[in-house]
């Protein structure tokens, strides 16, 4: 028996460095020109909610029992990275909320990868899926944020959504697992995202570039409405970037007092992030399409970028794909976030769930082998 992995981001090459400790013979495939997904263009924090409840609290409609999972398994997990060679660069979030590591994506690619870098195949085709063996197959491919059609399907945003991930994460595995009569999570008109400036930016600029301070700011769409109180805005800005996408054209204004810009979030100023965004993003506020509040001193304007889906296929604690009768189809699993459901109404760390989930569905298999 040899397993079939699609996708080698963090939870395809999780699930094959594990299979391959365990002694299963194990194929990766990648429809794109590198390994490491969307994980190798994050910041690399692996986390979880430091206590049980704030989980539960901040993703109320998630899957309980997946949620248990990840919160449980992902320390140990992370100790098993390290135990293969991954380095850790932060032994902390830079969030007290949350507790996990920092990771240097590339670093932990090439760990993840190993000697076996033979394992790992290119099938850049659009529906390479189809061609792979069909049991047993795990589905790693990223969630359906890259395609567009997908996304307005699901999630209705007002415009198309900018991509701050991997542009093949395109729904490859969700397609492929309904057409076997997989059910989905709830959550499908959900995603993980950032503010980022209404300017040209690529890969690089995923992390540098966000606007990550919607909580001291006074949010306005292009028509000059005011569409979110910033009372409101959770602490990592999900929400917002979710309401900004049902605006006109997904776009917003974060307009700021003096005050505002020597906030800090982690190891950065408001002022900071403003002088990150490109010069075309910046507005005078003598400029704005609409007249702004008295003493805004700086203005950025930004749009919904989508980094991950919340909604995917129904798996199990095992990691198997479910049908609607919560019978799972034969030789089906799903890691990372085309497993949905965990972070539904909040947010919470895509990799612990590539992670845990790559490992289990690894555990899983090899466990019927």
């Amino acid at each position: 028996m040899t397993v079939a992995v699609a996708g080698a981001g963090m939870a395809g090459l999780v699930a094959a460095a594990r299979l391959r400790e365990l002694g299963v013979p194990v194929e990766v495939y990648e429809k794109s020109a590198r390994p490491g997904g969307s994980m190798l263009l994050s910041s690399g924090v692996i986390w979880r909610h430091r206590e049980w409840e704030d989980f539960r609290l901040e993703c109320p409609g998630g899957d309980e029992r997946l949620q248990r999972l990840v919160w449980e398994r992902l320390d140990d997990a992370i100790d098993w990275l390290l135990s293969l060679g991954a380095t850790a660069v932060w032994d902390e979030t830079g969030n007290d909320r949350t507790v996990g590591k920092r990771f240097d994506p590339k670093q932990l690619t090439e760990t993840l990868i190993g000697a076996d870098a033979n394992e790992y195949s290119l099938a850049c085709e659009r529906n390479f899926i189809r061609s792979l063996p069909a049991n047993p197959l795990i589905l790693c491919t990223g969630g359906f944020g890259g395609s567009p059609e997908l996304v307005d399907r699901h999630i209705e945003p007002a415009a198309p959504l900018r991509l701050r991930a991997n542009a093949t994460s395109a729904g490859d595995g969700l397609v492929f697992a309904l057409e076997r009569g997989a059910s989905v999570t709830s959550g499908m008109d959900e995603f993980y995202g950032r503010s980022m400036p209404d300017a040209e930016w690529g890969e690089g600029d995923f992390v540098a570039e966000s606007q990550l301070y919607a909580r001291f700011a006074r949010i306005f769409d292009e028509d000059g409405v005011e569409f979110f109180d910033r009372a409101d805005v959770s602490w990592s800005e999900t929400n917002v970037v979710e309401a900004t996408a049902h605006r006109p054209n997904a776009r917003a204004y974060y307009l700021l007092h003096a005050s505002a810009l020597d906030e800090r979030v982690r190891d950065r100023t408001v002022a900071d992030m403003v002088a990150a965004a490109p010069p075309e993003a910046r507005v005078d506020p003598a400029e704005l399409p609409f007249d702004p509040p008295d003493g805004t001193v700086a203005a950025v304007r930004v749009v919904a970028a989508i980094t991950h889906t919340i909604g995917g296929l129904r798996v199990d604690d095992r990691a198997r794909v479910l049908r609607d009768d919560d019978s799972p189809i034969d030789g089906l699993y799903a890691a990372g976030v085309d497993a949905g459901g965990i972070a539904t109404g909040g947010y919470a760390s895509g990799l612990a769930q590539a992670l845990v989930l790559g490992l289990t569905a690894a555990e899983s298999i090899a466990n019927d082998a």
